[in-house]
């Protein structure tokens, strides 16, 4: 019996070790070993691609005339009430403002304009976009014309062990992956930083992406920042399939209801 109690215990220490969860696997932007260092304060530069609208895409597509500038000014008051507006619904109702005010590209890589009618926009910059559009009202405006086309924001999914996964909206036209992150309330201390899976959408299909959060060398990474569309999913680390708590406290918690949980069965069987 006292070999029993001992063997017991032996497991339930070995059960605690293991639910333990290192620093090294939950601190971000570590200098990885066998990889040249990356020190504090040191410029690291890259290169963005400019982003081209893809099916799904929302657009928002705002023009101007002479007489629009008049009497709006040039920052068009009037739309931006109506945008503020909206923006404060869909804050409180977790909904997508450009959804309904946008122009949604469609499975041929097309959006809708009041009168213009279709124009083709995918695969091309906003840049490129404006232009297309700019061209098509030519035929209808012979007044001076003010376009503005910007993206109808940044949609992305997290899921996984993030502390607050779903589907998220965020009003800017660039986004860091740790900004993604912390949006969704950032990874649960048992979230495998070092095999994040990002989902990309392209023009030809869809790839699967492997980042190392915990490398600071991922931050050089044409995946650092996210596109529209984005899915990041992260799997947990093995202390969930021996149900381990999610810290040390959760950790020594389990421990003591197990050896209690032993010390009853034990004091039953004598």
């Amino acid at each position: 019996m006292r070999r029993f109690r001992l063997g017991m215990v032996s497991i339930l220490a070995f059960i605690a070790a293991s639910a333990c969860v290192s620093n090294e696997k939950i601190i971000y932007l570590q200098n990885q070993e066998g990889d040249t260092p990356i020190e504090d304060g040191e410029l690291i530069s890259y290169e963005i691609p400019e982003y081209r609208l893809q099916y799904n895409d929302i657009i928002d597509v705002n023009i101007q005339t002479v007489d629009d500038m008049i009497q709006n000014g040039f920052n068009n008051k009037a739309m931006g009430g109506i945008s503020g507006q909206m923006g404060n619904v869909a804050s409180q109702s977790g909904g997508d403002i450009y959804y309904m005010t946008g122009y949604t590209v469609d499975n041929e890589g097309k959006i809708r304009l009041p009168i213009v009618g279709e124009v083709v926009v995918k695969d091309k910059t906003l840049e490129e976009a404006r232009i297309a559009i700019e061209e098509k009202l030519r035929v209808y405006v012979t007044t001076e014309l003010y376009v503005k086309v910007k993206l109808g924001g940044i949609r992305y999914s997290a899921l996984g062990e993030f502390r607050r996964p779903g589907k998220f909206v965020v009003l800017q036209d660039r986004m860091t992956i740790f900004e993604a992150i912390a949006n969704a309330g950032d990874l649960t201390p048992i979230a495998k930083r070092d095999e994040v899976l990002l989902i990309r959408q392209y023009p030809e299909g869809t790839r699967l992406h492997r980042l190392n959060l915990n490398d600071r060398h991922v931050v050089e990474s044409e995946f650092y920042f996210i596109q529209p569309n984005d899915q990041i999913y992260v799997e947990p680390m093995k202390v969930r399939e021996v149900g381990a708590g999610e810290n040390a406290a959760q950790s020594i918690a389990l421990v003591i209801s197990a050896i209690t949980a032993l010390a009853l069965i034990l004091n039953l069987i004598k």
